[in-house]
């Protein structure tokens, strides 16, 4: 890939990325996914006493797209079993493995956090790094209590050492595409707030849709 393609892939990851302090919080929601980093970094919030208790949400989400997992069973189990082995204690974490996009990794957490009556006042968000904005936004918009406040975090992993065997470059610019066309439709049918997308940022998308990275795109 050229430097034209890399230019306009941290263009998107820094758009996508908040960079928001850290805050202590009641509890850490982690939303599951292909990175298992995104379990280390939880576990490592909880293990700096910046949360009660950790869930990890996300079930057997996807079977034959870019996002398919190399490992069998739903994406919280196997984030689980990550943390434990990192320390967190078992009575700590809560599973919720059927989610199967973001919203349902918000609906499904919260009632499972309402049949254990737990109540938090603050959430920690904890996602990939070019999923921060979409998944705040997200829970803004559908965490039935709107008295909940919401902090978002992600690796502390920069653009250009992000990659891997799990996490392809390909593979990350094509997801980074759609999740920013998904930041611009997604308000419009009510699942998220409104985010103002940036003239520039907005034409890094349709450049790299020229340059052949459109295989996350919603289709009509």
């Amino acid at each position: 890939m050229g430097q034209g393609v890399d230019q306009l892939a941290k263009t998107i990851w820094n758009y996508h990325k908040l960079k928001q302090p850290i805050q202590k919080s009641d509890a850490i929601f982690t939303l599951c996914s292909i990175d298992t980093r995104v379990a280390e970094r939880a576990a490592e919030l909880y293990l700096e006493g910046l949360g009660g208790y950790v869930i990890f949400s996300g079930g057997v989400a996807h079977a034959d797209d870019l996002l398919k997992t190399p490992w069998d069973g739903p994406e919280a189990e196997h984030f689980a079993e990550i943390a434990k082995g990192l320390g967190v204690p078992s009575e700590k974490i809560l599973v919720e493995n059927k989610a199967l996009n973001t919203g349902q990794n918000v609906q499904f957490t919260y009632d499972l956090l309402q049949r254990k009556g737990l109540h938090p006042e603050s959430l920690m968000l904890v996602q990939k790094p070019y999923m921060e904005r979409r998944t705040l936004a997200t829970c803004v918009r559908q965490w039935p209590d709107k008295n909940t406040r919401f902090s978002v975090t992600s690796p502390s992993v920069p653009f250009e050492e992000y990659f891997n065997d799990a996490n392809p470059k390909e593979l990350v610019i094509n997801i980074m595409v759609g999740d920013l066309q998904r930041i611009k439709e997604y308000s419009k049918l009510g699942y998220q707030i409104e985010q103002d997308i940036p003239d520039d940022i907005w034409k890094a998308y349709e450049r790299l849709i020229e340059l052949g990275f459109d295989k996350h795109l919603m289709r009509a």
